[in-house]
């Protein structure tokens, strides 16, 4: 049994999910039982992913698109970002487990505040992922969370650090600052209270 099979996974819900057929232009996930469908990104969104995704050096696989398999959790989330060691994981299929992955990577769209800075927040904490960075072209911050600890509901990153755009962000798994001098923001949408 791998560590995938080991979720304890309503399997209505799992199998229904895995079966959806999602219209062209939309993603969906499955975060803790509940699936949730969005749009498609905004060209600020996407350009923030492609740029970080330059500053990860190329030893390191930096997927897009990649749903990942998160232990104890009826989740089934797909990042905007995962990176991994080179190779790791399974070498087809559609899960990435999380116990392999090595940072995480979410943009924060006016429709995804709550679930990036909340929901996200603890499923990957849940998941032992050791890095999950938020970035916020809303509030202009990255927020780097670090030292997940906890289970279920209750997990998050013990560690903290907020950097607004123009400085850098320490990522020493990478041996790097991470630039975010050219990171656009969202006008007019309305600033919210997290993290």
């Amino acid at each position: 049994m791998t560590a995938v099979d080991d979720r304890p996974m309503t399997t209505d819900v799992v199998e229904f999910f895995e079966n959806l057929e999602v219209p062209e232009g939309y993603k969906a996930e499955l975060l803790r039982g509940e699936i949730v469908m969005m749009a498609g990104s905004d060209v600020v969104h996407n350009r923030i992913v492609l740029r970080v995704q330059g500053q990860i050096p190329r030893n390191w696989d930096r997927l897009t698109t990649q749903d990942i398999a998160i232990l104890q959790e009826t989740s089934e989330p797909q990042p905007d970002l995962v990176v991994v060691e080179q190779d790791a994981g399974p070498a087809n299929g559609r899960l990435m487990p999380s116990e392999l992955i090595t940072m995480l990577v979410e943009v924060v769209s006016k429709t995804s505040v709550e679930r990036d800075y909340a929901i996200k927040r603890s499923i990957y904490a849940a998941g032992r992922v050791p890095v999950y960075l938020i970035i916020d072209p809303i509030m202009a911050h990255c927020v780097l969370l670090t030292e997940p600890v906890g289970t279920g509901e209750e997990a998050d990153y013990q560690v903290q650090r907020i950097s607004k755009f123009g400085a850098p962000v320490p990522l020493e798994l990478f041996g790097l600052e991470l630039d975010t001098d050219t990171f656009g923001t969202l006008p007019r949408v309305r600033p919210h209270r997290y993290p």
